[in-house]
């Protein structure tokens, strides 16, 4: 059975077709172009919004941005798809989901950076035409709208000198923070995605050749070396092509869930929980015992497979319980936060038959990607295998990634 790989673009294609159609559409050259990437979780699911840790790695696959500053107050934005009908708005008048003013569609993540800088104090901003050309699988629960805010973020944040983000070989943290706290305002309040800051942090604070430990309580982070390949290994992405959206509604439920159980609970979010046994006799709806029980197991799971990498090569016992941790994880996510679907849980059945250590559903969920952590030798096999189930399920065939730790958000 043949196979259908999301290859990345090289730095070099994405910035020659960023550029590209930016000069095809505006008529002059941009003055460069930034990009970003998308993020894959290895564990650490829906516990951002909660307080809790999490384990993203950046995904070679990224958004690119050709970008130049305008001596107005309007935005004109261009994608592959929108070529023909560019996007075209007033700084001035743009506002948040719900307002007259609200920007619908992709052009909301973008027009919704700089109104969060100007929010935020970094302004007025000048006016720009981009260029957008991404390579980040759309839909697949791998954070291809964080990818569009942070190319945005750090093209506005050089072109405008207001020098936050320092450099992908030296960034500077501190400014960072800063960027990933406005591109989450864009998703929240311009583009209407209720998220919390893992996607834009992964995006903005990965290292290459690491995982980010993420502690969401306080946004602190510490890299963790994640050479998977030179241990025999590989993490596989399995995007299932299921439709994936975060916001029709679901995840937003999903959140207020978790806060009204912190506030039965009496506790500010729900990593402060420190009795599980007791949490599930103080809560009053079964639901509510089944999205804090998911939250607080999924912390202590997280921060399990954190400790046990700083141990050492996985390899051993060591590789067995990562697999274990990410196995009940994804257990965890379709029975207690029921975010799982059909596809998914193809997915990751197939990959386990296959002989995958661990297997999950990684992202948002109701749709998106899965992953597995498997041989290195057996990666196609264990592709194959996913592809064969889904086939004889009737679904429609997956496409995969290899996930190798890539370098942040920048100009590489």
């Amino acid at each position: 059975m043949e196979l259908s790989w999301s290859a990345a673009l090289s730095a070099e294609e994405g910035r020659e077709l960023a550029a590209q159609l930016f000069e095809e559409t505006f008529g002059y050259q941009p003055q460069d172009v930034w990009s970003a990437p998308g993020r894959v979780n290895v564990i650490g699911e829906h516990v951002d919004y909660n307080g809790g840790p999490c384990l993203p790695i950046a995904l070679p696959h990224r958004a690119f941005i050709a970008y130049a500053p305008r001596e107005d107050r309007l935005l004109r934005l261009v994608s592959p798809q929108t070529r023909e009908a560019v996007d075209e708005l007033d700084l001035d008048r743009i506002a948040p989901r719900g307002c007259e003013g609200e920007v619908s569609g992709w052009a909301a993540y973008l027009s919704g950076v700089a109104w969060a800088l100007e929010k935020s104090g970094y302004g007025p901003l000048h006016g720009f035409d981009a260029a957008l050309y991404s390579c980040v699988p759309r839909g697949g629960g791998l954070s291809s709208s964080a990818a569009l805010e942070c190319a945005m973020a750090v093209a506005i944040d050089e072109a405008e000198g207001l020098g936050l983000a320092g450099s992908v070989s030296e960034p500077n943290d501190a400014g960072r923070t800063i960027l990933v706290e406005c591109a989450r305002m864009a998703e929240n309040q311009i583009a209407g995605a209720n998220t919390g800051g893992l996607d834009q942090t992964a995006s903005l604070r990965c290292l290459s050749g690491h995982a980010l430990a993420l502690d969401c309580r306080d946004m602190s982070v510490e890299h963790i070396p994640f050479d998977l390949e030179s241990q025999g290994l590989a993490l596989l992405v399995i995007d299932t092509r299921a439709a994936h959206s975060l916001a029709d509604g679901q995840y937003g439920q999903r959140r207020a869930d978790c806060e009204e159980a912190a506030r039965q609970l009496g506790v500010e979010q729900l990593v402060d929980v420190e009795d599980l046994e007791a949490a599930t006799q103080a809560l009053s709806e079964e639901r509510l015992i089944k999205r804090m029980r998911h939250v607080v197991s999924e912390i202590a799971r997280t921060r399990a497979l954190i400790e046990l990498l700083k141990e050492g090569p996985l390899e051993g016992d060591r590789l067995k319980v990562v697999g274990a941790l990410m196995n009940d994880s994804h257990d965890s996510l379709r029975d207690d936060y029921e975010v799982s679907c059909l596809e998914l849980d193809v997915a990751v059945e197939a990959a386990r038959a296959a002989g995958a250590y661990g297997a999950r559903m990684t992202g948002g969920g109701f749709g998106g990607s899965a992953i597995a952590l498997v041989d290195r030798e057996r990666l196609e096999e264990t592709a194959q295998a996913v592809a064969q189930a889904y086939s004889e399920r009737g679904l429609d065939a997956p496409a995969f990634i290899v996930a190798v730790p890539s370098a942040p958000a920048g100009k590489l």
